[in-house]
């Protein structure tokens, strides 16, 4: 996959998380959880721009591992308002769990493949 691609899927993803976040109730709970999914799953797509203008390898792995951080963030959350039966959009909330998960195995191994290429050009 490249870069362009994973961009347009993380921008889909994205788009995917803000129509969930407009199907949780507007109650305390159902507020918290829409900022809270807003937030973290917003942010995989916009700090993945910024690790494609990293200042270095050292400095795109840790962006890349920023957007791993959010990505594990929201599935968390996915889990919550699905645990807690806050959206009735069950299939939209199964989509965003499959692609966020996908999304999340994706940077695992981004992230360990940027290690290995740094280390590799540090023996060099």
């Amino acid at each position: 996959m490249n870069r362009f691609d994973l961009e347009e899927r993380l921008i889909k993803s994205t788009a995917m998380i803000i129509r969930l976040a407009e199907t949780l109730p507007n109650s305390p709970v159902g507020s918290h959880m829409q900022n809270q999914i807003v937030r973290s799953g917003t942010s995989p797509a916009l700090n993945y721009g910024e690790a494609q203008s990293a200042e270095s390898k050292k400095d795109f792995i840790h962006k890349m591992s920023i957007c791993l951080k959010e990505l594990r963030e929201t599935f968390v959350a996915l889990k919550i308002i699905k645990y807690s039966g806050l959206t009735k959009t069950v299939d939209l909330l199964e989509e965003c769990f499959i692609e966020n998960n996908e999304l999340i195995s994706i940077f695992v191994k981004s992230i360990e493949t940027a290690k290995k290429n740094r280390s590799v050009e540090h023996n060099d």
